[in-house]
């Protein structure tokens, strides 16, 4: 399928770009970093990025052998990150990498509007996009997802120029960089799904162009399948052990999500989202579930399937396996933005959309200002604050002993900090706090620390040769309820060490059990 040659020249414009059109993308770009980089350092390391960060510093051993037993969904940003930490580990200098990914999608998602609408509707996404809380939460965190959304973006804009101009370097971009977005998180092939049900639906039987196409595309398809078939065979054999965590959504659920996406603090912005989204689909009318080659319904109807089909799939797979969690969909988060940039384009007089745009902008830095200071979706842990805890009253003797394996994570990074060290060599880990007796399989992380749970026979062992023994326990459950691991925890510990205090923090509880 290609767009008509008068939808081209409607979308492309035949006059050069204004110099004023330039300055404000340039403009928008310079706010876009300013904002993603202040407060950066504001709030303090949560585990998932203290786990990217210990991931991406062990040795290249353990670094390969890790990915491939656990940790392959975001391989890609842990290996950029791994070359990122020889410039600097301090914790504003980590997060930038995010920040400066996400300042990087603000280009390409005006790309993309450009492909499929014209110059007006790009940048009034690249504005939205701008002041998108959503965006800036996820940019100031050192975890994969600002990668996931750059890649995203830049597939789906790979894939318009191909249908727009099927020229091999567009072929060669959507086929790499979708690639690239598997490796960034796994999710992304949902993404790739999306893509082939817009084509599907599209249904170009028409010309011969567009069956050339529909082959080459089937061919772009494949070739991405066996590149990523690697990942594949890891989730195959993983199952969904790694994200067994993730409870099972209900409607609130997805309906926080889409609020979350829209950047808004209250329901006032995706209330405006909805109406501007409802206003870019009316002039498709009774079209939008037809299937023919018209370029004005395609593009439509391609935004909607990227916004809602991986909502609806991972939501409908949960009520087998729990798979859905907003911030893995926050690819779908371009489809948003350009629709909404596409409804608010209608409004033709100057000063209407003027004012509508600054009144969705100013709503949208409220939520920015939530973000500074908040999180969307869930609250942080407190492993930094366990940690020093841990080892401002630990004594010589003492032992320590992680509830799960992962916790260690975490207390590695934190202790790293507090020594002012930046490595996880054997003199470092000898010399801080207490001797950390599981998970325990040398000098150093090692792969198989960042999994298992100790046993019974294990900890009756320390009795014998140590006097106090600290427990870390995160996501243990309820106190009424706790699960089996600290239900073990409680009945053998007292066995040989009948004094226990506790303190709590979020998330994390620390335990000091003792025999005087």
């Amino acid at each position: 399928m290609q767009p008509s040659k008068a939808a081209v020249n409607q979308s492309a414009g035949a006059s050069p770009i204004r110099q004023t059109h330039w300055l404000t993308l340039l403009l928008l770009l310079a706010v876009a970093t300013a904002v993603r980089f202040l407060h950066l350092a504001s709030k303090p390391f949560w585990f998932d990025e203290c786990f990217s960060v210990e991931v991406a510093r062990i040795g290249w051993s353990n670094f390969l052998h890790l990915l491939w037993w656990r940790e392959a969904n975001m391989a890609l940003y842990y290996a950029l990150l791994r070359i990122w930490l020889h410039f600097g580990q301090s914790d504003f200098f980590i997060r930038s990498l995010s920040v400066l990914i996400a300042a990087a999608t603000l280009p390409a998602i005006y790309w993309l509007a450009r492909l499929l609408y014209d110059r007006r509707v790009a940048l009034i996404t690249a504005a939205l996009f701008t002041f998108n809380a959503y965006s800036v939460r996820y940019a100031q965190e050192a975890r994969s997802y600002a990668l996931f959304l750059l890649l995203a973006t830049l597939s789906s804009g790979f894939l318009i120029a191909y249908l727009r101009e099927p020229a091999r370097r567009n072929w060669l971009g959507y086929v790499g960089v979708s690639i690239l977005a598997v490796y960034a998180h796994f999710y992304a092939l949902l993404l790739v799904v999306a893509h082939w049900l817009a084509l599907r639906w599209l249904g170009s039987h028409g010309c011969g162009a567009g069956k050339a196409i529909s082959a080459q595309m089937r061919h772009a398809w494949i070739t991405i399948g066996l590149a990523v078939l690697p990942l594949l065979v890891f989730v195959a054999k993983t199952g969904a052990g790694p994200i067994r965590w993730i409870s099972r959504p209900g409607l609130r659920d997805v309906l926080k999500f889409y609020q979350h996406m829209a950047g808004g603090s209250n329901w006032v912005l995706p209330g405006i989202y909805v109406v501007a989204c409802s206003a870019a689909v009316v002039p498709v009318g009774k079209q939008l579930f037809a299937r023919d080659e018209n370029w004005e319904t395609w593009r439509t109807q391609f935004l909607l399937i990227w916004l809602f089909f991986p909502v609806v799939l991972t939501v409908l797979l949960s009520f087998a396996r729990p798979v859905f969690l907003g911030r893995y969909m926050i690819f779908c988060l371009p489809a948003l933005l350009i629709l909404v940039a596409a409804g608010l384009a209608r409004l033709r007089k100057s000063w209407l959309l003027g004012a509508a745009l600054a009144g969705t902008l100013l709503l949208s830095s409220q939520g920015i200002f939530f973000v500074y200071g908040n999180d969307f979706d869930n609250e942080r842990d407190a492993s930094g604050a366990a940690t020093n805890f841990i080892l401002d009253h630990a004594e010589p003797g003492d032992g320590v002993v992680f509830h799960i394996a992962a916790t260690r994570i975490a207390y590695e990074f934190f202790r790293s900090v507090r020594a002012g060290e930046n490595t996880a060599s054997a003199a470092f880990t000898e010399q801080v706090g207490p001797e950390i007796l599981f998970p325990h399989h040398g000098a150093g992380l090692d792969y198989r620390d960042f999994t298992g749970k100790p046993t019974a026979d294990l900890l009756r062992a320390i009795g014998n040769s140590h006097p106090r023994v600290w427990i870390m326990l995160m996501n243990n459950g309820p106190a009424e309820n706790p699960d089996s691991t600290t239900v073990m925890l409680m009945r053998v510990l007292p066995e040989s060490f009948p004094k226990m205090q506790r303190w709590q923090f979020a998330k994390v509880e620390v335990r000091l059990y003792s025999k005087r």
